[in-house]
């Protein structure tokens, strides 16, 4: 399936997608020296969740999708090096909201899960 939204993401800094499908995606992130906060590796926290925001985002797959809320909790520290997995699935859909649910894995142990509220806009938010 075919991404409709994000076309201008940077992968090294918010994933990959590896798998797209009618309302849900897994994207893939390996996290840069640049996205630790200390000398042992410890990845901040904000690149985790864009990671899960862009699964979410690409799970709702429309060009015109924003994020309007999110529930999120960090599970489990993620270190510079580690290949981290995003799943996302689209769980309710009322009018323009989605509910999607985010799950993060480091090697099939969960590091972050979150429920975020996407908005899919009749034009874009900028327009």
């Amino acid at each position: 399936m075919k991404i409709q939204t994000h076309e201008l993401i940077d992968a090294g800094l918010c994933g990959r997608a590896i798998s797209v499908e009618p309302g849900c995606s897994r994207v893939e992130l390996t996290p840069l020296q640049e996205m630790a906060v200390d000398s042992r590796g410890l990845v901040h926290g904000g690149f985790v969740f864009g990671l899960a925001d862009y699964a979410a985002m690409i799970a709702v797959n429309d060009p015109n999708v924003v994020l309007g809320a999110a529930e999120s909790r960090f599970l489990k520290p993620v270190q510079v090096g580690q290949r981290l997995v995003a799943e996302a699935r689209v769980d309710e859909v009322r009018g323009k909201k989605h509910v999607v649910s985010v799950r993060v894995t480091l090697e099939g142990e969960s590091v972050f899960t979150g429920v975020f509220s996407c908005f899919v806009l009749d034009k874009h938010v900028l327009a």
